[in-house]
């Protein structure tokens, strides 16, 4: 495997074995990492100067104790996708222990050391976690099983070829046996192999198989612990409310009538908002309730959404950049028998994850520590560098279980909030957002315009493609600007391209910010933005041409996974099977994350707006499984999530403000609402792809197809409840 560049920043091998391992009394083996995996499309923004360098380096260790416990030092953040679990088996599998034998401890903020090179610094995002350990983390586990056996070989003055492993022992001929934790200061001294083999999959004995996740016992039993939940001597709960309409400022607050409140502290004045000081959450609520503040709105204070979107309709009719320009899509769509035109929207979105931003900090003459779940470790540790004026070596970070996050918790405007309150008071503070600050004051996800034009030949079939996308730029947002090309790459994937052959094809790419709140990356991030509009316009295509819509796909994909598991898709949903009158069945298939998915929905149709989802399936390739379970459950989730989206989600501004303040307006499945997901695996040996989004991507476009086929009525906007549909709050069938 290649070694890293040489740099000032980065630990030699043999510097980092001797000091770690006399630090740790036992093994540790650095998993190193590649620098050269392909990217992701947002790769290039994670990559700025808020989160480190980005050159790379080390990656997860792995070390093995003298009582023989196996500890992962996890470079990922465990938010609900169980990727420790993942991890675990991946180093287990090649340290031949088993998983109870496996301890996860989080890293700490170091891009020298845990620098993702699919995303370019120290992330947990993008659905990249399976694919940047894969490999680097089971090599960590051979390297020590390695070490651990020659160990035992010199001991017993055999071959090394005379040992192997198995569950955390070496054993050697006759009776000879010895337990890892025996072996561990004698491997620590030996030189680190070279090139040290992997298993090849057929070998495999916990990769593959079902794990129960190592962090579900804590989880039910209460045991775990989130940011939210946290309790630190001395500290004292804050609360804040910023000015209702991004960009404004604070003028003036009085305060005295909370000041009267029992339990409240302090009042504390930030630039654009307040936050008060208590010994209790409610104190703190009501003390801001009490607040008399006067705000400068700023020149946000006007804008509407029907301004934004009438913006946004407008810009889309222009030119804006050529992302793909292949044959001639223009020329196809003058010459072409017939065409077919359509537009679609997806709206803003809030990410509003159970666990709403909460901060633990406590800020003293000479150091900041933040107790904090966060997906940018290092982000975390260099904005209260800012704010407190302190080295970074003074900022210790401990990150903690994430209760949710979507993509929210890649910025960190949370945690500097927390650390300036900290700074002006004597005492630790755990910041809690309310529901209501959470949801009005996120990064939303953009909304987006696409325009669709298609050529056709005399018999209706595709012979040109145009595709305009109009929106904002969360890459510019991140970068401060776009790339030298003006194109935004995570708003045009999927789109750019394609798993259809299309000979004649023309994209573009239309920036529009709303320049009324910021925008980020939300679950799905530019996968789900373009398998939308491209599976919802390829179904149009298919019911114009009076095609079947899974023969119409097939006929146009070359790649022979996407095919696949279109095919295992319509097999395992009974596609050919009649339906009733009010029923339709609706499929989309796309190339997300590095992975192969299909998906489909079965719904009934009745009096004329009520929706009852009936069946939803999906089937996933995402190469090699580590753990199946895993995989269905984070399909199950995603496609869930993307379903509430879908039917009922967006969010809405007046006046500056955001209207959707809480969960009765930004309405989220119920448990009599969300029918269950039949998730089919197929059997892979190819790279890991990932898996945490994939299954949002696709069920917004399958649910539209679905309602076209059972109703005739074509929808290109979301939410469906735009358009009077709701779901049925009975038992689906």
């Amino acid at each position: 495997m290649s070694k890293p560049p040489k740099s000032p920043h980065l630990l030699s091998r043999r510097r980092l074995l001797q000091g770690g391992s006399a630090l740790a009394g036992g093994l540790l083996v650095p998993a190193w990492l590649p620098l050269a995996l392909p990217r992701s499309a947002a790769a290039d923004v994670v990559k700025s100067t808020r989160l480190g360098d980005g050159s790379g380096g080390f990656g997860a260790f792995v070390q093995v104790g003298l009582d023989g416990v196996l500890t992962v030092i996890s470079p990922k953040i465990e938010m609900g996708q169980g990727i420790q679990t993942s991890i675990a088996m991946m180093v287990a599998e090649e340290l031949e222990v088993p998983l109870s034998q496996v301890l996860v401890q989080e890293a700490v903020p170091d891009a020298a050391l845990y620098t993702d090179p699919l995303l370019g610094g120290q992330v947990t995002g993008g659905s990249t976690s399976t694919r940047y350990v894969w490999e680097p983390l089971r090599r960590a586990g051979a390297t020590a099983r390695i070490l651990l056996s020659q160990a035992a070989a010199i001991r017993w003055q055999i071959a090394p070829s005379q040992c192997h492993a198995r569950q955390g022992h070496v054993y050697g001929p006759g009776t000879l046996q010895a337990a890892y934790g025996e072996l561990v200061e004698d491997a620590a001294r030996l030189p680190v192999p070279e090139n040290v083999p992997l298993k090849h999959y057929r070998d495999f004995v916990l990769i593959g198989s079902p794990a129960q996740r190592l962090d579900t016992p804590n989880k039910v039993n209460g045991k775990a612990l989130f940011t939210i939940d946290l309790v630190v001597p001395d500290m004292k709960i804050a609360s804040v409310m910023a000015c209702p309409v991004f960009g404004g400022r604070l003028i003036s607050v009085d305060g005295s009538k909370a000041k009267a409140i029992a339990g409240v502290l302090d009042i504390i004045e930030l630039e654009n908002a307040v936050a008060v000081t208590g010994t209790t959450t409610w104190a703190c609520f009501q003390g801001l309730k009490a607040l008399e503040i006067i705000w400068d709105y700023g020149k946000s204070a006007g804008v509407n959404s029907e301004a934004l979107e009438a913006a946004l309709m407008t810009a889309s009719k222009g030119e804006g950049v050529i992302v793909v320009d292949t044959g001639d899509a223009v020329q196809s769509l003058k010459t072409a028998a017939s065409r077919l035109d359509a537009v679609y929207q997806q709206p803003f979105l809030s990410r509003s994850p159970l666990e709403p931003m909460t901060c633990v900090a406590h800020v003293q003459s000479d150091r900041c520590t933040l107790w904090v779940g966060t997906q940018v470790p290092g982000a975390a540790q260099q904005t209260a560098a800012k704010v407190t004026g302190l080295p970074l070596a003074s900022i210790k970070v401990h990150n903690q279980l994430i209760g949710g996050a979507f993509g929210r918790r890649l910025d960190f405007d949370f945690i500097t909030q927390a650390v300036e309150i900290a700074k002006r008071v004597s005492y630790p503070i755990k910041l809690i957002w309310s529901r209501e600050e959470d949801m009005t004051h996120d990064l939303y996800r953009p909304h987006y315009v696409d325009r669709m034009s298609a050529a056709l030949d005399a018999q209706k079939r595709l012979v040109g493609w145009q595709h305009k996308i109009t929106g904002a730029s969360i890459i510019a947002r991140y970068l401060g600007g776009l790339p030298a090309s003006g194109i935004d790459a995570d708003a045009v994937e999927v789109a750019s391209d394609p798993i259809y052959s299309l000979s004649n094809l023309k994209l573009h790419y239309i920036r529009e910010d709303p320049n009324v709140f910021p925008v980020s990356w939300w679950r799905g991030v530019g996968a789900l933005r373009g398998t939308f509009p491209v599976e919802c316009f390829i179904d149009e295509l298919a019911h114009h041409a009076k095609t079947d819509p899974v023969q119409y796909r097939l006929a146009l994909i070359q790649n022979p996974r996407a095919r696949e598991v279109l095919r295992m898709l319509a097999e395992k949903s009974d596609w050919g099977n009649a339906l009733s009158a009010g029923e339709g069945r609706g499929v989309a298939v796309s190339n997300v994350f590095g992975s192969f998915v299909a998906t489909l929905v079965q719904l009934r149709v009745s009096s004329g707006t009520e929706l009852q989802i009936t069946r939803l399936v999906s089937v996933i390739d995402c190469g090699l499984v580590t753990n199946p379970r895993s995989v269905k459950a984070q399909i199950e989730g995603g496609t869930l999530f993307g379903l509430s989206a879908s039917l009922f989600n967006e969010i809405t501004v007046e006046d500056g403000r955001v209207q959707q303040n809480n969960f009765h307006q930004y309405r989220q499945l119920r448990m009599s609402d969300a029918p269950p997901v039949e998730v089919h695996l197929i059997s892979s040996n190819e790279s890991p792809g990932g898996v945490g989004e994939a299954g949002t991507a696709l069920i917004a476009p399958a649910l539209v197809n679905a309602l076209y086929a059972a109703s005739g009525q074509r929808i290109r906007q979301l939410p469906l409840k735009r358009f009077g549909f709701y779901t049925t709050n009975r038992a689906l069938s």
